[in-house]
């Protein structure tokens, strides 16, 4: 069944030869593209978010929850994003600063890598962020369609809790395999510095500890959460009305029927550009699959937390429509220049 082609909410006139920057006032726009018989949306601008539309793209600057509610009911297919972690500076906030100090001395013994430290009140924020943005992603997502969202493998609990608690069912977790580094720490360097031990006392420690280090298994996994807002009837009347709540099988990694497992190499620097240090970034090859799983062309994909822009690459290359949301203004920057370049 062919439906009409869904409309970005765009407050921004579109041209073929670019893109154009706005900063928003506050106000409620009506949104409107040049496809004839195209239903329109409205969106009510954040005040003072930049906001930067191209042709098949809405970018915006600002916090993610603030800009999703800005989004009419029932308007996207697909929400993919992936959140802060809220582990050492990436919480709401985003902190570069602390996360670099971080990453620049993840290899002295004193400190431990980005992301290692544990706290277990790390998990109870990051399911009170997730809270009140899986809401809103319910309202935004129409009926049948999927909600995919990245963690941290020890925290995706309370972000899968705070999902399911918003209304979505859970239908898998998927996991994006790929090749990582040990960050496990031997005793040896802590051992030495102990003043209450002989150096007899502590090179049998040593030796007794050969080969026993922090609980820190090789990171070879990030665990997504596939969810689904509640379809209006059977699966066909919900397609029929909503052309959202089947996966695509066609979509395949591997010449096999779709699985949970997507094995993926991590993107090279050529692939994410020079300029990109955004620390999670993720391969296009990867989003490209998961968005040939869940929508078809010209249908509307959201990232509301959109980083360095890889969703928005994938979804453009894929014809695809994108709105893309991102807080950090470098990020944005980045991200917009990518996604122009996916059209180029």
């Amino acid at each position: 069944m062919n439906k009409k082609d869904d409309v970005l909410p765009n407050d921004l006139s579109e041209t073929e030869a670019g893109s154009c920057t706005t900063e928003c006032s506050g106000e409620t726009a009506n949104l409107s593209q040049n496809d004839a018989g195209s239903e329109n949306i409205s969106i009510s601008n954040v005040a003072g978010a930049l906001a930067v539309s191209g042709k098949g793209f809405d970018l915006r600057c600002g916090n993610a929850l603030d800009l999703i509610k800005s989004l009419p009911k029932e308007s996207v297919h697909l929400i993919a994003i992936d959140p802060p972690y809220f582990i050492d500076g990436m919480g709401s906030s985003w902190d570069k600063a602390k996360l670099g100090s971080k990453a620049a001395r993840a290899n002295v013994v004193s400190g431990l890598p980005v992301g290692m430290q544990f706290n277990p009140q790390q998990g109870k924020d990051f399911q009170a962020f997730m809270e009140p943005f899986s809401i809103e992603a319910m309202r935004v997502l129409k009926p049948g369609g999927f909600f995919l969202s990245f963690s941290q493998a020890r925290l995706y609990h309370r972000m899968a809790v705070a999902v399911e608690d918003a209304g979505f069912e859970i239908r898998d977790m998927m996991a994006w395999k790929y090749s990582g580094q040990a960050k496990a720490f031997s005793m040896d360097h802590f051992i030495r510095k102990r003043k209450d031990l002989t150096e007899k006392a502590k090179n049998t420690l040593i030796k007794e500890l050969a080969g026993w280090k922090t609980p820190q298994l090789r990171p070879m996994l990030e665990p997504i959460v596939m969810a689904q807002k509640p379809k209006t009837g059977t699966f066909v009347e919900n397609w029929v009305a909503h052309e959202t709540g089947l996966i695509n099988v066609n979509a395949r990694l591997d010449d096999k029927f779709p699985g949970n497992i997507l094995e993926i190499a991590k993107p090279t620097k050529e692939e994410k550009g020079a300029e990109n240090e955004h620390l999670t970034v993720k391969p296009v090859k990867l989003m490209e699959h998961l968005i040939n799983l869940c929508t078809k062309e010209n249908q509307i994909v959201l990232d509301a937390f959109m980083g360095s822009g890889t969703t928005g690459v994938a979804a453009l290359k894929l014809k695809r429509k994108f709105i893309g949301f991102e807080i950090d203004k470098d990020y944005f920057a980045i991200a917009r220049n990518r996604i122009e370049g996916a059209k180029q």
